[in-house]
């Protein structure tokens, strides 16, 4: 459920947040929520696939960010694991495994492909874990607004007091230096799409972030080596996994590795 005050700062209503607002949600807008991991109902007989996906949410945010991409899947057939974890308990190198292979485990063994569809932090866990386990198998991947390149964001306010405790060991790890956590990990070696937003509900924090951007990461930013397709859509980085264009388009890419764009 939505806090008041997070919602008064995405719309930036309240005046308290305009002194305050580098520190409150780097990459969310939704403050944690207690919750446990698991996978959604079945689906039929008739429609269920014998593919797994791992659904990995963003820095600050649960498992419930990721419900309507969660009930969509599973009506398509998938047995989704909408992990859960916490984001602001640990550095990405910790948080990867600890979110990855517990999910991993809980997809059913007659599962013969793993898919993975993250949002924001996300995708760096993917990327991560991969770095870690690189014999890992794995079907397609969708990032959802990674920042694969860092943000501006956290290069700006990472000094500012308050920023370790709003927003983790992990949303330090990503600015945007050469020795910041994404830009030390591997190029894409897995068939990888990413969504990108061009949306902003946060106008302030867009004035950090060069070109177009979600409100949290720019469009450049989101891009990797070695990914196979790249799309950019009108939808902030908040609330991009509950968009039904990108839940169909996230749907598009796990059945036939490519973005329609004829639907764009």
């Amino acid at each position: 459920m939505y806090q008041l005050s997070n919602l008064l700062v995405e719309f930036g209503i309240s005046r308290m947040f305009r002194r305050y607002f580098p520190l409150l949600l780097m990459f969310s807008s939704v403050a944690m929520s207690s919750g446990v991991s698991g996978a959604a109902p079945a689906a039929t007989e008739s429609n269920q696939r014998h593919e797994c996906v791992v659904l990995l949410h963003g820095l600050a945010r649960s498992h419930r960010s990721m419900t309507p991409l969660e009930e969509s899947l599973a009506a398509e057939g998938y047995h989704v694991i909408n992990s859960e974890y916490n984001s602001l308990e640990a550095p990405i190198e910790t948080l990867a495994p600890r979110a990855i292979d517990s999910a991993i485990d809980q997809c059913p063994p007659k599962s013969n492909t793993i898919h993975f569809v993250t949002h924001s932090l996300g995708g760096i866990l993917v990327r991560q874990y991969l770095q870690q386990q690189p014999t890992t198998p794995i079907g397609r991947v969708v990032m959802l607004g990674p920042p694969n390149q860092g943000s501006e964001l956290v290069d700006r306010f990472v000094t500012v007091p308050g920023f370790n405790k709003l927003n983790g060991f992990a949303g330090k790890q990503l600015g945007t230096g050469d020795n910041s956590k994404p830009n030390t990990l591997n190029k894409a070696n897995f068939e990888l799409g990413i969504i990108a937003g061009s949306k902003s509900i946060n106008p302030i924090l867009s004035l950090v972030l060069p070109g177009d951007d979600d409100g949290k990461v720019s469009v450049e930013s989101t891009k990797l080596n070695g990914m196979k397709a790249h799309i950019t859509l009108p939808t902030t980085h908040t609330f991009m996994m509950r968009n039904s264009v990108v839940i169909a388009q996230v749907s598009h890419f796990l059945k036939h590795g490519k973005f329609d764009t004829d639907t764009q």
